[in-house]
């Protein structure tokens, strides 16, 4: 009896959400990650209170989709697992191009990438893939990709933030200066390190004052 794991390539079709409309009066675009457990239009609603005229939000979407314990009522969304994480990456990566080729983003608008929790490591891995420029890089509350490297980033100049709670019941103390190290190590003098009283939790407020 032989066992085999194939692999086939498919078209898929996968959902994103926006807020606010581009116009002219749009300043900011921002391509904002969920984390775990996150479906991208309830995401959302932490920037709700930015001013709409002026920012324009574009939440892509985790495609692996499940039920959140214990009860099973609402459902969340999961960008990577340790599972075949280098094809699952490529695969994402593939859904951002979509997305950006679907939006036609103009050239002379300010663009912002934040990752939260697991969207950290997607947002990451796309800018170094793909060599984006963007005038602010948000990380939050997440891990930076092991696998990434100065080299990954040398062509980017841009501010980065990175964003955690004290509180955070995901990290501890050991865990919080080594993310510190690799940020630094990545970004050198262009990342300022912003902690705040909390939990693992969205910091809409920070975010804003940041910007």
């Amino acid at each position: 009896m032989t066992q085999v794991e194939k692999e086939i390539s498919y078209t898929t079709t996968n959902s994103y959400s926006t807020l606010n409309t581009l116009t002219k009066s749009t300043k900011t675009v921002w391509f904002v990650c969920h984390g775990m457990g996150y479906l991208s239009r309830y995401f959302l609603k932490y920037f709700k209170q930015f001013d709409a005229n002026e920012n324009y939000f574009i939440a892509p979407q985790a495609q692996s989709k499940y039920y959140i314990p214990p009860k099973s009522k609402y459902v969340g969304a999961s960008w990577l697992t340790k599972e075949n994480t280098v094809k699952e990456t490529e695969n994402v990566m593939r859904y951002f191009d979509a997305v950006f080729e679907a939006e036609n983003i103009p050239n002379n608008l300010n663009f912002v990438v934040l990752g939260y929790s697991q969207g950290v490591s997607v947002a990451m891995r796309y800018l170094a893939k793909r060599k984006l420029q963007c005038s602010h890089l948000y990380i939050h509350s997440g891990g930076i990709p092991k696998e990434l490297t100065p080299e990954d980033f040398s062509y980017l100049s841009t501010k980065v933030s990175l964003i955690y709670g004290t509180e955070d019941e995901y990290l501890n103390e050991e865990r919080i200066a080594s993310e510190i190290q690799r940020a630094k190590s990545l970004f050198g003098d262009t990342v300022s390190i912003h902690p705040f009283e909390g939990k693992h939790v969205v910091n809409a407020d920070l975010i804003k004052r940041l910007a």
